[in-house]
């Protein structure tokens, strides 16, 4: 995979938003294969509802959000309304983040969040703008990177490292089965259920190690009073869709 952007695409523009959008898509539409099918990318017109690309083969589709340097704690994206409904309509596209170095023309990150892994608890609404800014009252949002699972954080590039196509499209599959669920609601629990895994960092953990979480999850899941019956219905539910194995004895294997 070729990590250069092609600068010289950008040269009649003067606004850096400007110039970086024009490379970061073109590096993507020429580099970058649909993680569901491996097959090329298509460019959608700028501000189309969809997304910024699509795959043409299985309709696959992704929004392309760029930053200098990490990606850090939040990302900005558009209208907290609009996320908000469309993920309630799951009709959100897959997400591409990248990072970039412009100094050296340079992608230096380029991961795939799949739509499947936005619950309302990673979307933060932001201040509405002030009287005086030219879309008074508008109000945008964030997407809380940081409290996305690790499962559902697909490097294409990491560290300026380019990973194979198999693994890609191997990670891809392993969680596909949580859009099975189209209830949000059920959706959020697998997902911080997978969150609290990833934070205990053991390839194999007990029912106890979940049970550490259930303050967190009582901040996610507010209305929910059986949060311990809950953990194991989802530690079942896992179990039975291949991410989990159980060893008995109230111990779990990550596969």
């Amino acid at each position: 995979m070729n990590l250069n952007f092609n600068i010289a695409l950008a040269s009649n523009y003067k606004n850096l938003s400007q110039k970086i959008r024009v490379v970061s898509e073109d590096w993507t539409k020429r580099e970058i294969f649909c993680p569901n099918c491996g097959n090329q990318l298509f460019q959608l017109k700028n501000n189309n509802p969809v997304g910024d690309f699509i795959c043409k083969t299985c309709e696959e589709t992704f929004e392309l959000k760029s930053k200098k340097n990490s990606f850090g704690y939040k990302i900005n994206d558009g209208a907290y309304s609009k996320i908000i409904e469309k993920l309630a309509d799951d009709k959100l596209p897959n997400f591409f983040l990248l990072t970039y170095d412009l100094n050296n023309s340079l992608i230096t990150n380029f991961v795939l969040i799949p739509k499947h892994f936005f619950s309302f608890s990673i979307i933060e609404k932001r201040k509405a703008l002030s009287e005086t800014a030219i879309r008074s009252g508008w109000i945008g949002c964030n997407i809380l990177f940081e409290k996305i699972s690790e499962s559902g954080k697909i490097y294409y590039v990491k560290d300026k490292i380019s990973a194979n196509k198999e693994d890609v499209q191997k990670k891809w599959k392993k969680t596909l089965f949580i859009r099975e669920n189209k209830n949000i609601e059920l959706r959020g629990w697998s997902l911080d259920i997978i969150k609290c895994i990833d934070q205990i960092g053991k390839v194999e953990f007990s029912l106890n190690d979940i049970y550490k979480f259930e303050e967190y999850l009582k901040l996610n899941h507010p209305d929910n009073k059986f949060i311990k019956d809950k953990i194991r219905q989802q530690l079942q539910y896992l179990r039975d869709k291949g991410f989990l194995k159980f060893l008995g004895n109230g111990k779990y294997r990550r596969v």
